[in-house]
């Protein structure tokens, strides 16, 4: 994997690592209950059960990984579905990857945004710690040109609410066709490289061992 430069973002009550300023959190042992929270790409459309990112994630991890990526789901929607998903497996960390249907559908970024900050604050309040996986904001012209790049609401989101963000994972896998079912969906290979790219994310963050 080549070396990427990930965002961090510190919180009120979190200690900086000694080394580097970046923030320092407790990671989450084998057996920790993870939501992972999204759409398609969470559910791994473009290749075959158990190949999904979140599946090979709790490999990596040891984690209980719930995978709740329902295909065609928006921010938007989302809202309505993350609380009785939050009842029912009380997770302690929630990682969010949604918005790219959003965007196809050509809303306003502002309101996705408004709408992500939602979900956060409901993983919140149930309490589990949010992180974000950035998401390309697509459109026909970039996934014909096969560079997308991520929302920058995001980054801006990171900043606001102190949630880390993971970005530029699936806007780097969608500008490699190899790794691609499709031109929205990444294939097993994409999943894997998905979650290796996550997975050394989190140990950087000193969420994940």
């Amino acid at each position: 994997m080549k070396r990427r430069d990930f965002i961090f973002f510190g919180i009120s009550g979190i200690a900086l690592a000694a080394c580097g300023g970046r923030p320092k959190y407790g990671a989450f042992a084998p057996g920790s209950r993870v939501l992972a929270f999204g759409d398609s790409v969470t559910h791994g459309t473009g290749a075959a059960p158990g190949e999904d990112w979140p599946a090979r994630l709790a490999d990596l991890t040891g984690w209980q990984i719930v995978n709740a990526g329902v295909p065609g789901d928006t921010a938007q929607a989302g809202k309505s579905r993350i609380q009785p998903l939050l009842d029912e497996h009380k997770p302690a960390l929630v990682v969010i990857e949604i918005g790219g249907n959003d965007f196809l559908r050509r809303r306003p970024a502002s309101a996705v945004k408004q709408d992500l900050k939602a979900l956060i604050d409901a993983a919140r309040s149930s309490g589990a710690r949010a992180l974000l996986i950035g998401v390309p904001e697509l459109s026909l012209m970039a996934v014909v040109a096969g560079k997308p790049a991520d929302s920058p609401i995001y980054g801006e989101l990171g900043k606001e609410e102190g949630v880390p963000v993971i970005p530029d994972v699936f806007s780097g896998i969608l500008s490699r066709p190899e790794l691609c079912a499709d031109r929205i969906h990444p294939n097993a290979a994409g999943y894997r490289r998905m979650a290796d790219e996550i997975h050394a994310a989190l140990k950087q963050l000193g969420l994940a061992r």
